[in-house]
């Protein structure tokens, strides 16, 4: 494989459109471990992770085809949100089961208009602790179902997908890119999210 390393993305571009096609080959060997980092982060939904991985090389070629410097930020962040996106779509044309992982820490903090970010709250603890005797793990998981059973009824479906993007360490701005959203309304779904998980808790 040709040696491109001295040229940026954009200008490989501009030389696969001039007919240079090993150019292809290069970035998609180039980018394919941001393909399989996002593989991993989509596993949590319940996907096949092979299968995500080739959902994920299939919006990278879709990214090599389709970028257009003068209308696109640069190639990687246009390449990000193209896998991203063919992984998500991939989810959900799957009809996976939607599981929240209520047993493990979620942070879901929130930040300041500064940007500062304030103190983290942990809002789901840990239901199933070490220690415990069989009889007590069998209740906490039909406690667990419940709960989530609870959440699943009271988000939309809109909140649904953004929770699910959410618990993969996507931004709310990265998730409004996959979801073809504008940022303040993905936001202010999750801020919907974060209120009404806290009150199942607590209720």
């Amino acid at each position: 494989m040709q040696d491109y390393r001295q040229f940026t993305d954009e200008e490989l571009i501009v030389r696969l459109r001039e007919g240079e096609v090993p150019v292809t080959d290069y970035i998609m060997e180039k980018y394919k471990n941001l393909v399989r980092n996002k593989a991993a982060s989509m596993y949590i939904l319940g996907a096949d992770r092979e299968d995500l991985i080739q959902e994920g090389m299939i919006g990278l070629f879709k990214a090599v085809r389709d970028y257009d410097s003068g209308r696109d930020a640069g190639f990687y962040t246009f390449a990000d949100l193209c896998v991203s996106r063919q992984m998500y779509a991939a989810v959900q044309a799957a009809g996976r089961k939607k599981h929240i992982p209520l047993n493990s820490y979620i942070s879901l903090s929130t930040e300041s208009k500064e940007g500062e970010e304030e103190e983290q709250q942990k809002w789901l603890a840990q239901l199933v602790d070490d220690g415990q005797n069989p009889e007590q793990l069998v209740i906490d998981r039909e406690n667990l179902e419940n709960l989530e059973k609870k959440i699943e009824d009271e988000l939309s479906s809109f909140e649904k997908e953004v929770l699910d993007l959410y618990i993969t360490g996507m931004t709310y701005v990265q998730i409004a890119h996959v979801l073809g959203k504008d940022e303040k309304s993905t936001d202010n779904a999750l801020q919907r999210i974060k209120s009404k998980i806290k009150k199942i808790i607590c209720s």
